[in-house]
């Protein structure tokens, strides 16, 4: 076997691997800031977050996610819950996701909103309305997908009653 070298190739293999590896360490992905803000009106949880050193124009995917859990109570025209058993509680993973550009700064500032588990099949009779009670996202992850990085998110869950209705919430509403 017989190696032929190419002074000119070798140099361009050279220069290109010196070019990609300086663009390489250049990069150095971290969060600057991370949070959570439940709205307490829609029971939705937000992550938003700050995320710097990701090189220009780079397409970076984020997920945010936790354990969710809602209850649901059917409300009469009268502005009450009829009935203790007329309310459904579910619980499940709930999750957002999304791909957000660097620009040229080399930074995403963003925020994707969680909400909570749906009713399933639960639904109220004829006459009453379906409504969002009580509330509760706990284990709270953001995570930048692409480069795989997690963000300490705070707070990491919540938990509220949303309704004035009596017998709607319970007085304690753990995580589930």
């Amino acid at each position: 076997m017989k190696i032929i070298a190419h002074p000119g190739k070798i140099i361009l293999v050279l220069a290109t691997l010196v070019g990609s590896a300086g663009v390489v360490w250049a990069e150095s992905p971290h969060f600057i800031t991370a949070h959570s803000t439940f709205s307490s009106t829609a029971g939705t949880l937000t992550c938003s977050w700050k995320e710097s050193g990701l090189g220009d124009n780079a397409s970076i995917s984020y997920e945010c996610s936790a354990d969710g859990k809602a209850t649901y109570a059917c409300i009469n025209k009268g502005g009450n819950h009829p009935s203790a058993t007329n309310k459904e509680t579910v619980a499940g993973p709930v999750s957002a996701s999304g791909t957000f550009s660097s620009g040229k700064n080399g930074s995403i500032i963003g925020s994707l909103t969680l909400l909570p588990p749906g009713p399933g099949a639960f639904s109220c009779p004829p006459g009453q309305k379906l409504v969002l009670g009580q509330v509760a996202y706990c284990n709270l992850d953001l995570a930048d997908t692409t480069t795989p990085l997690d963000a300490e998110v705070a707070p990491t869950s919540v938990s509220a009653c949303l309704s004035t209705v009596p017998g709607v919430c319970e007085s304690s509403f753990p995580c589930p």
